[in-house]
């Protein structure tokens, strides 16, 4: 076993929080303080991005690759399995002599959850459910749960929520405060004489958007500012009109139904900024905050009326950008970096940080230069895939986006001055040369990503191009 270094880590990841969806990104309506204050002592990554997803779940491929470094056409299937030839995050650490603890939404097959982790509590094998009432697991090293979802909870509509009764659910208790708790349980009891990986995955704000009342009170949807992108719907149909996450508000979008799922989703967020808060407390006075490497994140972003969408089944930033901060034991304070990086590369980023062997199987480049030199630059272009529908890449300026099968459609924005991704290119003669050239980083992208044996690969570029 490898000597273990002797930085703690605890990895925060939220479920559908777009990249500005915290004060500290600029958003003047949301409230968190104790999010603002872990960016203000750490070092915040403001062009963090997911590949998309090869499945309208899509937060089920992008946990598979952030927890195994791999990209998208490289892990299994579609995320709904990590097999043991893919060695996990918890497995690394594991490995390494950390006491490695897993909490909350595992949407990757049990099987690899024990595989990876040397404990953990109230688990949730699944993609939602109903806030109070979570459906959990305690730790079972044989991979053997008898309490697992199998499916996304298709019979969600509007603001609905399901009420299932059974002696291994937590009914009562919402499921942030649930998962807090259990980190903070972990930390009284934790074995003292090694450092731990402490992963917690929560299940909000994903909705139905559900919280304590004080914090719904916090937010009247009358002065919730829309979205400088919002629409009533979206220029054109892409194939995704019918997916569970665009149907939960009526199309066309109206301003003050989404209004009201803006603010549920920020209170959501501010819930959970708070429960955040109180766990940072708890390493502050037990003396672990200087010795901790805190990572906070998110599996996708979500559109809630940006574009006139709803869900993260589309190429737009607020659907594939999302909120990264690392912050505590050697890490730079009050850093910004604007450069591109991938969720699979925080990764081999850890690795090198906590000193650790980068495994053979995992594909992420470490950004951990950038911590001293926030102008390095480890990736140049982005790729992005969604099923058979949507392909994408990112330069330093633009952005191509190109459809298939349901629609044949080319976007190019410029992102510096259309950041919200609104004024089409890709008809004006004078980006035609821009557009070739993108259209060219794309052939490269999907040579490298190895965007061609995959069924839903085969499904976009077989199509009309």
């Amino acid at each position: 076993m490898d000597k273990p270094c002797k930085k703690n880590v605890l990895f925060i990841l939220t479920d559908d929080q777009r990249y500005d969806a915290l004060s500290a990104a600029g958003n003047t309506d949301i409230i968190t303080p104790n999010l603002d204050h872990l960016a203000a002592r750490g070092t915040m990554f403001t062009q963090a991005h997911i590949p998309s997803g090869t499945s309208g779940a899509v937060c089920m491929p992008s946990r598979a690759m952030l927890n195994t470094g791999r990209a998208l056409f490289s892990i299994e299937g579609v995320g709904e399995n990590i097999p043991a030839t893919h060695t996990t995050l918890a497995e690394s650490f594991s490995r390494s002599g950390y006491d490695s603890y897993g909490m909350g939404k595992w949407h990757n097959g049990p099987a690899s959850f024990s595989r990876g982790f040397s404990g953990g509590d109230n688990i949730f094998f699944g993609g939602m459910w109903d806030h109070w009432n979570v459906p959990v697991n305690r730790y079972d090293p044989t991979g053997e749960y008898d309490n697992v979802i199998n499916f996304t909870a298709n019979f969600f509509r509007k603001r609905d929520v399901i009420k299932v009764h059974c002696d291994k659910f937590n009914p009562g208790v919402h499921s942030t405060e649930l998962l807090t708790d259990t980190a903070i349980k972990y930390l009284d009891n934790r074995p003292a004489d090694i450092p731990f990986f402490l992963y917690l995955s929560y299940l909000a704000p994903h909705d139905p958007r559900s919280m304590p009342k004080e914090f719904v009170d916090m937010y009247k949807p009358e002065h919730i500012n829309l979205p400088a992108n919002y629409m009533t719907s979206h220029p054109f149909a892409f194939g995704v009109e019918k997916i569970r996450d665009e149907v939960l508000a009526a199309q066309p979008r109206d301003e003050t139904e989404v209004r009201t799922h803006l603010a549920e989703y920020y209170a959501m967020v501010t819930h959970l900024d708070y429960e955040i808060g109180r766990l940072l407390d708890k390493l502050e006075s037990d003396g672990l905050l200087e010795d901790t490497i805190i990572v906070m994140t998110a599996d996708n972003g979500l559109a809630v009326g940006s574009h006139g969408l709803m869900g993260k089944q589309n190429h737009y930033d607020h659907s594939i950008r999302v909120p990264l901060i690392f912050a505590g034991a050697g890490i730079p304070v009050g850093q910004v970096v604007d450069n591109y990086v991938y969720l699979f590369d925080i990764f081999p980023t850890l690795c090198d940080l906590c000193d650790m062997p980068i495994p053979q199987s995992v594909e992420g480049k470490s950004f951990a230069p950038m911590f001293g030199d926030p102008g390095v630059v480890t990736r140049d272009s982005l790729y992005f895939a969604y099923t058979n529908l949507i392909r994408s890449v990112k330069d330093d300026r633009y952005k191509l986006v190109e459809y298939r099968n349901y629609a044949t459609e080319t976007q190019l924005f410029d992102l510096i001055e259309d950041p919200n991704e609104i004024c089409n290119l890709a008809q004006i003669p004078t980006y035609a040369e821009t557009l070739a050239r993108l259209k060219r980083l794309m052939d490269e992208k999907r040579l490298e990503w190895n965007d061609f044996d995959h069924p839903l690969s085969r499904g976009f570029w077989d199509s009309s191009a």
